[in-house]
């Protein structure tokens, strides 16, 4: 071999193996983007925290990839632990950062101001008002942008015991029948009627006609039982008042309605009408309204409450009351979508007896109407990827899947319309979330539900509603303007009419 071509061939290896050594210390591998080892395939990474979401995100990149030869999706779960930091570093050192990542509404404009969040394509008015509802759509939008894809939510509704309801519906309609046929009837006559009744249900129970009615033990018709519970369920709080003082309530019954007094989630829909944190879409500071005359006389309202359901705020939490709802120790109470699966669960052990349903949360008198809060996880392009095409296509792969895969496989509900869950239950909660609040995303205000949720503890407890509310008003103001800052004092609501209008519509 010549000289000159040894020499080459030297400081040619010495190059490849200098080019390998460096390309490893970037922290990808060679396999990953070049069409020698990849088939010419875009890698897209979607880092994201919940381990519930595994199954599903895992099903969808592979289907995904299937339909995309070109395209790989990469799912990665990573700790929730500051997961927003760890995307800006990983991002900054050019390490195997995610294309999309997904992460709650309320953390948006931090993402944005530090540039990991695009601008995502609407083209052909993706984000539509037929295909997503207003709360989705406002919870990825920032400063008139839409930085995110709404992907799924969590929200709180009325969740009631439906075999308490059915059985109190067959008594009722029963005895309305009895009574019906009492008028004008000699004994015989009486008699007559009641052995035809008795031979027909029988009739019915053995060997029902095709296309006849279903009738329940009582001869009254399933028809009949499901829209006498549609209209016994309270669509005010005060009704659930008037519920619980003529309900004849089973024995293992503890409370007709009860909730976590504790949590904010639980307890925003008082207030979630009247106080305005950011606008619409949360993201407007100079939009803050959270002491009014309005916010004041609901808390009010929740502090009566405390009269009539003797809840102790010291001992209650979410999970025990989930549980005693199960058990049946409670017929009405506020809850998340997470209950459902709770309840799938203990049915399949053995460990539940009921069904139940949901219903839209219902206002707080015919005066006061309610919302409740939500919150969106949304799918973000981050802003260094290098593939934003190939991660907004996916992003709205996703958000277009109308399988109800999502729940199946996750227990989570999407944040778009026409999934189809086979469940009118879940059909609720995504139409409660529509007409929800959604969390808001400015800085200045991260810390209001923690001093929110304070707040309401103190009012339950006794603290006069007025100061409270002025505080919290006062602190989260300091914390936008950057200053001290003091609200003019609102006069009190006229007590009487607020508890009278109370009593007045449980009565």
């Amino acid at each position: 071999m010549k000289l000159r071509t040894r020499i080459f061939s030297i400081i040619l290896i010495i190059c490849t193996v200098l080019g390998a050594v460096l390309y490893a210390r970037s922290g990808q591998s060679i396999f990953e983007e070049h069409s020698l080892f990849n088939g010419g395939r875009t890698t897209v990474r979607v880092w994201y925290t919940d381990d519930a979401l595994t199954p599903y995100l895992q099903s969808k990149a592979v289907a995904y990839s299937e339909t995309m030869s070109k395209v790989r999706i990469e799912p990665t779960l990573v700790s929730g632990i500051e997961y927003l930091e760890a995307v800006n570093k990983a991002s900054l050192n050019n390490s195997k950062y995610p294309d999309l990542f997904i992460i709650t509404n309320d953390s948006l404009e931090k993402a944005y101001l530090a540039g990991l969040a695009l601008e995502i394509d609407n083209s052909g008015n993706f984000l539509n008002e037929e295909s997503f509802p207003k709360a989705a759509v406002d919870s990825v939008t920032y400063n008139g942008r839409c930085i995110g894809y709404p992907f799924y939510f969590e929200t709180s509704s009325l969740v009631y015991n439906k075999t308490y309801l059915e059985d109190m519906a067959k008594e009722q309609l029963e005895i309305q029948k009895e009574m019906e046929s009492l008028p004008d009837q000699s004994p015989d006559a009486a008699q007559v009627a009641e052995e035809a009744e008795e031979a027909e249900a029988s009739e019915n129970d053995v060997n029902p006609k095709e296309g006849e009615e279903e009738q329940t033990d009582y001869g009254i018709s399933e028809e009949a039982v499901e829209e006498t519970v549609s209209d016994s369920i309270p669509n005010t709080i005060s009704g659930i008042l008037s519920f619980a003082q003529n309900y004849n309530a089973p024995d293992q019954v503890e409370a007709v309605f009860k909730w976590d007094v504790t949590d904010i989630f639980y307890n925003y829909f008082f207030v979630g009408n009247y106080m305005n944190v950011g606008g619409d879409a949360g993201d407007d500071v100079s939009k803050i309204d959270i002491y009014n005359t309005d916010t004041i006389s609901c808390m009010k309202i929740y502090q009566q409450l405390n009269q009539f359901f003797a809840i102790d705020s010291k001992s209650v939490d979410y999970d025990s009351v989930v549980q005693d709802f199960i058990d049946g120790k409670i017929v009405f109470t506020v809850a998340t979508t997470d209950i459902l699966r709770r309840i799938e669960e203990a049915k399949a052990k053995g460990e539940c007896e009921f069904d139940f349903g949901v219903a839209d949360m219902p206002g707080l008198t015919e005066d006061f109407k309610t919302r409740t809060m939500s919150v969106t996880e949304c799918i973000v392009v981050n802003g260094y990827s290098e593939h934003p095409y190939e991660a907004n296509a996916f992003a709205k792969y996703l958000c277009k899947d109308n399988s109800g895969d999502i729940y199946k496989m996750s227990g989570k509900l999407a944040a778009h319309y026409n999934v189809n869950y086979g469940d009118s239950n879940l059909d609720t909660f995504v139409d409660v979330y529509a007409d929800s609040v959604p969390m808001p995303k400015t800085i200045e205000t991260s810390n209001l539900w923690m001093e929110l949720e304070i707040a309401f503890t103190e009012i339950w407890n006794g603290a006069d509603c007025n100061s409270t509310l002025k505080q919290v008003s006062e602190s989260i103001m300091k914390q936008v303007t950057g200053k001290e800052y003091t609200e003019d004092t609102i006069p009190d609501p006229n007590d009487d009419v607020i508890t009278a209008g109370l009593k007045e519509e449980a009565d």
